[in-house]
């Protein structure tokens, strides 16, 4: 799929993810499915969670076992290409980059979208986070719904 319309097929989306009884605590998620020349993921990561290799050109790999989802990483992704996710008891917690001005603001319920830029439900911004060190991308804490575990990527604001 990624190939015809760039958007990853579920079976793709899955393979970025760890088993589910990883993500009671956060979860770094890669989403770079092509070979291309980037390891900043890897070089900022602070627990080594990140693997790249040899050649730069290897799409990376999170060791779950050390990955913290402190989420250094995904404000480090050029492409925006890597987010965190929790499984709470009734939610799902993601930490997504964001560099669309303004910035939501804690409690704002806005539209959460997936890979393909369709509204699929609602979700709620817990924390906003942007300081000199993210370099301009913010980093969004948003309550997203159980079921769209492997649906959900970003959120967009309503008018």
């Amino acid at each position: 799929m990624l190939n015809k319309n760039g958007v990853p097929s579920l079976e793709e989306i899955k393979s970025r993810f760890p088993s589910e009884e990883f993500l009671n605590k956060p979860k770094a998620i890669t989403e770079c499915y092509e070979n291309i020349p980037c390891n900043p993921c890897s070089t900022s990561c602070p627990f080594d969670a990140i693997y790249i290799g040899e050649d730069i050109n290897t799409p990376p790999v999170v060791d779950f076992e050390k990955c913290t989802g402190c989420g250094v990483c995904v404000y480090n992704c050029p492409g925006l290409a890597i987010f965190t996710v929790q499984k709470k008891e009734d939610c799902l917690v993601f930490k997504i980059p964001y560099e669309l001005v303004p910035y939501p603001e804690k409690g704002e319920i806005v539209n959460a979208i997936n890979r393909n830029g369709d509204i699929i439900g609602e979700c709620e911004i817990e924390k906003v986070s942007i300081t000199n060190r993210q370099d301009r991308t913010a980093l969004l804490q948003v309550k997203v719904a159980q079921e769209l575990l492997y649906e959900f990527i970003t959120v967009r604001r309503k008018l």
